[in-house]
């Protein structure tokens, strides 16, 4: 009945957005109340469970976001994007953009959350794009595969992280292993399926005006934009600080937080916090985008303040993603998943894979599909001596599979680069799926040699 309830709430969704033209953020509060009602959720706890799922969905991604949006924007304004496209395509060539973009997302997406990730590559992406006249899909769907990858394959992300302890696997070897299968994932989900997504949905790689997320770009000559050095590094200042204290903690700790942290493992784990990170970023963003260029304060902080209305709405969709994932983990979407499976005989990697596959497609959230996976198959995976790290990379796999309208990931994806629901189904949810599929093919390979 749980199960019926999801599918007719999706179908709800979808109908206010696509049939009425309903505002996306108001289309996912009413499919929440409309869901958690169906479910037998108690009307008094409807809103407190809507609150929640909002306030956890943007607790820390309002910082980071908010940080990131005004960080590519001083970037962008200052010409440091056009600067970073334009080198790009003279060192890559026109053929050679696709990769350049993998390798910076894929090395980005170690250091950084997806939504972090997303916030810093999009405008340099559209920079790109623009200047090599190429659609904005071609190379953005290669960014968001590295990245997706990134998130659900490598620690130190939260998914790959928690499933790792959680079923006592080696965050190295996690990390190794997760190289080694990410690396033809990316590939596959990223420059290849590009062009089958070109012929899937022609229309959406027709667009190569301005992203309604980023605002109105600037024109620029070259010799007025900043260095190429200094607009990388500023682009990159973020992911320098999580890397920091990423590869301390594991060369000192082994990848784990220390119970009696000294003065400098609370430095390193405070400059290496996202937001705080983003922060610092950004106050390095405005020195060397702004006033070390002799910019006036009040343009500088107008460009912060544009930034800032540039991503509300989107801010809110995702919230709005997060209330309809909390209704459905509060009306027990979860146990009834877990309960399919409670007495299967399928392969433990398999199984762990499909369940995850599962709980994404009902509850939207990757790290909670992740979870509640490796809490059902760590006895299977005991019993039958599988390799802790290779279900890590089973389960993370399968809860990328399927992204769609209840995963903030899906609204992001939508909202940046101005698609419609069925184009982003067509591109997004499909590179997701891929990424899944072919994450797995690799993990069963990989289980044949170690």
């Amino acid at each position: 009945m749980d199960l019926l309830v999801l599918v007719l709430g999706i179908l709800l969704l979808l109908v206010l957005i696509i049939k009425f033209k309903f505002n996306t953020y108001v289309s996912l509060i009413i499919t929440a109340v409309v869901v958690a009602l169906g479910l037998g959720m108690a009307p008094a706890k409807i809103a407190t469970s809507i609150q929640t799922g909002i306030g956890s969905q943007l607790g820390e991604l309002a910082l980071v976001f908010g940080f990131g949006a005004m960080l590519g924007r001083l970037v962008a304004d200052a010409g440091g994007a056009y600067r970073i496209a334009h080198t790009l395509i003279n060192a890559f060539g026109r053929r050679g953009l696709q990769l350049a973009v993998v390798l910076a997302s894929f090395i980005i997406g170690i250091a950084l959350f997806f939504e972090v990730g997303i916030v810093l590559l999009v405008p340099i992406v559209f920079a790109i794009a623009a200047e090599a006249g190429v659609p904005i899909l071609t190379l953005g769907i290669p960014m968001a595969a590295a990245l997706s990858v990134t998130h659900g394959f490598l620690p130190p992300h939260p998914a790959p992280t928690a499933i790792s302890t959680a079923l006592g696997a080696s965050a190295g070897l996690v990390l190794a292993y997760g190289v080694i299968i990410a690396v033809p994932t990316v590939y596959i989900a990223g420059p290849l399926f590009s062009k089958l997504a070109h012929r899937l949905v022609p229309d959406a790689f027709e667009r190569r005006g301005n992203l309604k997320a980023l605002g109105p770009q600037k024109t620029f000559k070259l010799d007025e934009t900043p260095g190429f050095g200094i607009s990388v590094l500023t682009s990159l200042f973020p992911v320098i600080l999580m890397a920091i204290a990423t590869v301390y903690e594991l060369v000192l700790h082994g990848g784990k937080t220390p119970k009696t942290p000294t003065g400098m493992d609370n430095l390193i784990a405070f400059i290496g916090s996202p937001s705080i990170a983003m922060l610092i970023s950004l106050l390095f963003a405005m020195w060397a985008m702004g006033y070390a260029r002799k910019l006036p304060a009040k343009d500088i902080m107008a460009t912060l303040e544009d930034a800032v209305k540039s991503i509300a709405m989107l801010l809110l969709v995702i919230g709005g993603g997060g209330a309809f994932k909390q209704v459905l983990i509060d009306g027990g979407v979860g146990d009834s998943v877990k309960n399919l499976f409670v007495s299967s005989s399928i392969s433990p990697l398999i199984l762990g894979w499909l369940i995850a596959v599962v709980l994404r497609i009902a509850l939207g959230s990757a790290t909670v599909a992740a979870m509640t996976a490796s809490g059902l198959v760590l006895p299977l995976m005991q019993s039958a001596g599988i390799q802790p790290a290779l279900m890590v990379l089973a389960i993370g796999a399968g809860s990328l599979a399927a992204s769609h309208v209840n995963d903030a990931g899906f609204w992001m994806f939508r909202e940046y680069f101005d698609l419609t629901i069925k184009q982003t189904l067509l591109t997004w949810t499909l590179l997701e799926t891929i990424i899944s599929v072919v994450g797995l093919g690799g993990v069963l390979l990989l289980s044949l040699f170690v």
